[in-house]
């Protein structure tokens, strides 16, 4: 698409950079092999994002590659529907692992193997404590952990217990196989962590082949190894288990030596990234599923229109640092707007419809005007939008009794509608509740196109659709998610915006935005960019808002509901 093609790729200066610089320079590699290594029990959200387009980033900058690796080493929370989505969203970010796929599943025989030969070499043994007392018996940060009872074990008692547990003679929990470490160490992951458990689960590639599966920091390192990464991209958390990373490397005959390096993840105000979390949300109903526009996985934010430039450019902006720190959601919004503006086409939409009939106009009569495509950009020509006596404006684009600095429609002025004429509103028609129902007004048509012959100027230019043409469609405001810009993810239900989704019913659209079925982002004039939601059908058009455009307006004295508070106060 252009408007990928007209953002930089992420490339620049950083410590990452740096050290793959010097280790290319120093010869310690020929060629730079990285990976992105998913878990499939979720969906990816716009933290992932960051680790993406790091990994892919220096190698493509590089000339290198990067793989693609699901560590699926927890069947009881893998599912086929986690994989798919990851590869779906790497792709729809940019991205193409071409032929290096892979899944720490593949290695499950080289990784028993090697656990074996930890065994034998008297540093791993099998421990029958239950997952309490391990726990107890670890330590705490400032308290020494205990030795199992189990741990001096023979060798040869080791061997037959883990080639039991291989063959499912134990049930759930009743044994672990562990690394003989530390268990007085500073580093409480040295306190002899677990290899291998024992989980009587069907996997989404192995099914039932398996009933023990190594832990995710027993088969990272070595699955590294394996594939030969030169450079091991992770984020901050993994900083204290980068000593037994290369514990496990220094203690096998790994075919390769690769080197971890972390960098501080990508946090944004007002979003929760935590997979924890997120399941909740949507297990719980407070949203409609992992692709619901309000969440910040990658599935959400394309069903509400983002486009994967604007990812990339944010991760661009933000680059890459060692210390964790918290990025304004409105750099996120900045990325999305520049894009959009640039790539958008423009189309009216009437959200909250107002009708207008225009007195001196004559019945039966309409004419087309027309209308820019996208006023930056000549090449993508107009289209024909048909006036007539009967439209429809935006229900807040008109005041009965506006304050100072409101220059809108109100009775006895005049303002511009876009691509037509000046119209004047001369009367107030409203039904038996006191609602504003319909407006009269008169339009002069000297002013063809939007401009007076005598020179003379109009405070606004509003945006319309006729109301002959007008097509009805159901349209979705997502706001933020959480109200505070630091939600507790411990109670993150109390922390929920109640207005994060707004449904309007019944809004006008120009019939140009029913010719096709795409969901590429398109700007509602004056309103914001908005895209196609799947759930639309040809009889029932959805539009998701992707984001809104910067209301001046809004920042200068308030909104429509303050204005009418204050005039209740005053009355």
């Amino acid at each position: 698409m252009a408007i990928d093609e007209a953002l930089p790729t992420e490339t620049g200066g950083d410590f990452i950079r740096d050290i793959i610089r010097a280790d290319i320079d120093a010869g310690r590699h020929s060629h730079v092999v990285t990976r992105f290594p998913p878990e499939p029990n979720g969906y990816l959200h716009i933290g992932h994002a960051k680790s993406i387009c790091l990994n892919f980033g220096v190698a493509e900058e590089f000339g290198g590659r990067c793989h693609l690796r699901f560590d699926d080493t927890n069947p009881t929370k893998e599912e086929q529907e986690y994989i798919d989505a990851i590869e779906h969203d790497v792709r729809w970010l940019g991205f193409d692992w071409g032929k290096h796929l892979y899944h720490a599943s593949d290695y499950f025989e080289q990784l028993y193997a090697w656990a074996e030969h930890l065994i034998r070499a008297g540093k791993a043994y099998v421990d029958d404590q239950s997952q309490e007392e391990m726990r107890t018996a670890r330590g705490t940060l400032t308290e020494q952990g205990r030795n199992s009872p189990y741990r001096e074990r023979t060798v040869e008692e080791n061997l037959a217990l883990f080639r039991r547990m291989r063959a499912g003679e134990f049930p759930n929990g009743a044994r672990v196989l562990r690394a003989k470490i530390d268990m007085t160490a500073g580093n409480i992951n040295l306190r002899d962590p677990v290899l291998y458990r024992i989980l009587h689960a069907s996997h989404p590639r192995t099914g039932t082949k398996w009933c023990i599966y190594p832990s995710y920091d027993f088969a990272h390192g070595q699955s590294d190894a394996i594939e030969g990464i030169t450079h091991s991209l992770c984020t901050l958390e993994f900083e204290d288990h980068r000593p037994l990373y290369d514990w496990f490397l220094d203690n096998l005959p790994v075919p390769s030596r690769p080197r971890q390096y972390e960098f501080a993840r990508l946090n944004l105000s007002y979003t929760v990234l935590s997979k924890r979390v997120l399941t909740e949300l949507v297990r719980g109903g407070y949203v409609q599923g992992w692709d619901d526009p309000r969440m910040p996985t990658l599935a959400g934010l394309r069903r509400r229109g983002v486009p994967p430039a604007a990812i990339r450019d944010l991760v661009r902006r933000i680059g890459v640092a060692k210390a964790n720190s918290v990025v304004d959601v409105a750099m996120l919004e900045y990325s999305i707007r520049e894009v959009l503006n640039r790539s958008a086409l423009r189309r009216m939409a009437v959200l909250r419809p107002l009708k207008v009939v225009i007195e001196n106009y004559p019945e039966g009569k309409s004419e087309d005007l027309a209308a820019l495509n996208h006023p930056e950009d000549p090449a993508a020509g107009t289209r024909t939008v048909r006036f007539g006596r009967e439209l429809y404006v935006e229900r807040d684009d008109f005041m009965e009794s506006p304050p100072k600095k409101f220059h809108r429609l109100s009775p006895g002025r005049e303002v511009r509608l876009r691509y037509a004429y000046f119209i004047t509103c001369r009367e107030v028609v409203k039904d038996a509740s006191g609602k504003v129902a319909e407006l009269r007004c008169r339009y002069d048509p000297e002013t063809r196109g939007g401009n007076a012959p005598d020179g003379r100027k109009v405070p606004a230019t509003l945006h319309w659709v006729s109301a002959a043409d007008a097509v009805s469609a159901e349209v979705r405001l997502h706001n933020q998610l959480f109200l505070r810009p630091d939600p507790n993810p411990g109670n993150f239900v109390a922390d929920l915006n109640p207005q994060s989704l707004e449904v309007l019913a019944d809004c006008k659209i120009e019939p140009a935005l029913t010719g096709s079925n795409s969901n590429e982002p398109v700007q509602f004039e004056r309103q914001g960019y908005f895209c196609r939601d799947p759930d639309s059908t040809p009889r029932r058009l959805v539009f998701n808002r992707t984001i809104g455009l910067r209301d001046t307006w809004a920042k200068v004295v308030g909104t429509r509901a303050d204005w009418e508070r204050r005039g209740q106060a005053q009355a």
